[in-house]
């Protein structure tokens, strides 16, 4: 006799590690450039370029990109941009084991500043957090049943599981062109430039995700007039389309993380020969897990009326969704010019970036404290100085309510922006109303004793030969048809049999005649 197995598959983390990077250097203002009076604000973005394992450490590769818009001191065309790139290159310590994994990085820009040294130089730092993890795929062997069953007694009980089915990374390209409107000017120079997702929305359908979206590109730059004015466009590029993934299903569960790896954004003539077609191509990444809830029979205990049996146990782990949940954050905040900055026109972008600074499991729940840093871009009523930029910080602690956490339960937690509004109150003051998603999705962890093994000792006859072929019982607190039959060595199905009952419910008290099913055998 064998027992009868099924492989569940689940994600674990196997090694992870963090490190903190300062990146700190000059750069030179290109030669093509005017001269830098004052700076208006930068932009950074950190791309990977390779991670190498070795020995029990990993070499990351990669750098930061960065954009700087700033005014000089030519008053007919005063808003210039530069853009560099800061690399980097770092070892970092993992355990040997992960050598041969697939390694996850996140990264986070903790901080960048700009500072002018000179007119043709400035000076770049940032801190950059980046945390690696090896995942890999493990499986938990389960004994749903035993082959020869004839001869063996065996009772299942039911637990809930979710299985990983399947994860995988997966791109999306976007290639759009798309025509500026009529009011504005063609494009003699583009300055600056952002890119962000809204609105986003996945769907599971047979062997495909689906995804539906905008994606918001903001576009500074120059008119080609005789004027050179400062022009801004905004604009929204729909998403909708789909991605293969074999073995997915619309029932089951998706955890998808979506990020923005590489972005270009040209100018080109339009059929009139004029500068005003914008050609962009955007790469998403996709992070997949796809997760399906089952009710699992596994086998709880066994039995034989004819050998003596002993079930080998071990305790197994197992994941289980326990909740989905996204809740929302609203904040509302000032944020008031510095002294000596150009008083506001008019405003004309509006970003923000979400620093989760700690997240800890309490009872009911998860608590998040972090900062929405917001980043306003606006038109100002100086001539001289046209542009200006303004930060702020708003601090929020949220509690993600799930009922039943546990300590030592798993989750997985992405914070993205869901709305970010502007008013201006006055020249120098604006109101910020903001609406934060933190994505969540929570497993706990189910640990039940498992048979892993059979072991025969051998005939049961001459251990209960001598017992009595009949047994009249009365049946106490605690007691089941199956710890009864176990006992007794006859069969829940002879007990029914023998006493007439229609289900496997007894109660306490009550009088059943047992027969002990060996003698049947022996006959």
């Amino acid at each position: 006799m064998e027992l009868l197995k099924k492989n569940i598959h689940m994600n674990r983390i196997k090694c992870k590690s963090n490190v903190q990077l300062t990146l700190d250097d000059d750069y030179n203002v290109p030669d093509v450039k005017p001269d830098i009076d004052k700076i208006i604000k930068e932009q950074g973005t950190v791309h990977i370029q390779d991670i190498t394992p070795s020995n029990g450490r990993f070499s990351i590769k990669g750098g930061l990109d960065f954009t700087v818009l700033y005014l000089s001191e030519d008053e007919e065309h005063p808003v210039h941009s530069i853009k560099g790139v800061l690399a980097f290159e770092e070892i970092v310590n993992m355990d040997s084991a992960c050598e041969e994994d697939d390694i996850r990085v996140e990264w986070e820009l903790d901080d960048m500043t700009t500072s002018l040294i000179n007119s043709r130089k400035i000076n770049v730092k940032a801190i950059i957090s980046l945390d690696f993890a090896a995942e890999d795929v493990s499986d938990e062997e389960a004994a749903i049943g035993v082959s020869d069953d004839d001869e063996v007694e065996y009772q299942n009980k039911e637990i809930d599981i979710t299985e990983l089915v399947l994860s995988k990374k997966d791109t999306y390209r976007i290639k759009d062109e798309i025509a500026i409107s009529l009011g504005k000017p063609n494009v003699a120079e583009i300055l600056y430039s952002e890119f962000e997702l809204q609105n986003m929305d996945t769907r599971l359908l047979e062997n495909q995700v689906s995804l539906k979206g905008d994606l918001r590109v903001f576009l500074l730059y120059t008119g080609d007039t005789q004027e050179e004015q400062i022009e801004y466009y905004d604009m929204q590029v729909p998403i909708n389309g789909t991605v293969e993934c074999d073995g997915c299903s619309d029932y089951m569960i998706s955890d998808i993380n979506m990020d923005i790896i590489t972005k270009d954004l040209q100018v080109k003539p339009d059929d009139d020969g004029e500068e005003r077609i914008l050609d962009l191509e955007v790469v998403l990444e996709l992070d997949m897990k796809i997760y399906e809830e089952e009710k699992l029979e596994v086998l709880s205990d066994l039995y034989s009326v004819n050998w003596e049996l002993e079930p080998i146990r071990k305790e197994a782990s197992y994941k289980n969704l326990l909740l989905r949940n996204n809740s929302k954050v609203r904040l509302l905040e000032s944020i008031t010019l510095e002294q000596g900055q150009p008083p506001i026109l008019q405003i004309c972008n509006a970003s923000g970036f979400i620093k989760i600074d700690n997240k800890e499991i309490v009872e009911n729940g998860i608590m998040v404290e972090g900062i929405l840093e917001v980043q306003l871009l606006y038109i100002a009523e100086e001539d001289r100085r046209p542009l200006g930029a303004v930060k702020g910080m708003i601090p929020f602690s949220q509690l993600v309510e799930i009922k039943d956490i546990m300590p030592d339960s798993t989750y997985d937690m992405r914070a993205s922006i869901d709305q970010l509004n502007t008013l201006m109150v006055s020249g120098d003051e604006v109101e910020v109303k903001a609406s934060i998603n933190l994505d969540t999705i929570v497993f706990n962890t189910v640990k039940e004793s498992i048979i892993t093994e059979i072991e025969n000792k051998g005939s049961l006859m001459e251990k209960i030969k001598d017992l009595p072929s009949m047994v009249a019982y009365t049946v106490d607190d605690g007691d089941t048809l199956w710890t009864i039959a176990k006992e007794f060595y006859t069969t829940v199905d002879d007990i029914k049999e023998m006493n007439h009952l229609e289900t496997d419910r007894v109660k306490k008290g009550e009088k059943l005649l047992l027969i002990k099913a060996v003698d049947t055998v022996l006959e």
